[in-house]
């Protein structure tokens, strides 16, 4: 695998657990597809830095479990004609 694949796996894994941020948070910070983001943060990662991938994977889990609830939120605050668009 090319280096600068590598690095930017590490980089994604160490901003999604930093921040807690989602895939798609991830993807538009640093300009990549949420396709790219998450085929790095569970596959390539795991090769490089396993211990790396299990924590990542920690905060993704966290976030497909809340997801609905975000959702919940985003249709509650559009039709309030409130922008739900924070973060």
């Amino acid at each position: 695998m090319k280096g600068y694949i590598e690095e930017r796996a590490v980089e994604l894994a160490n901003y999604i657990i930093d921040k807690k941020t989602t895939v798609r948070a991830a993807a538009k910070k640093f300009g990549i597809s949420k396709s790219t983001v998450h085929k790095d943060v569970t596959e390539r990662l795991n090769r490089v830095k396993p211990e790396l991938a299990d924590h990542v994977r920690v905060v993704l889990e966290e976030n497909k479990a809340e997801r609905h609830i975000r959702g919940g939120e985003a249709t509650k605050a559009k039709y309030q004609g409130v922008n739900a668009k924070a973060g």
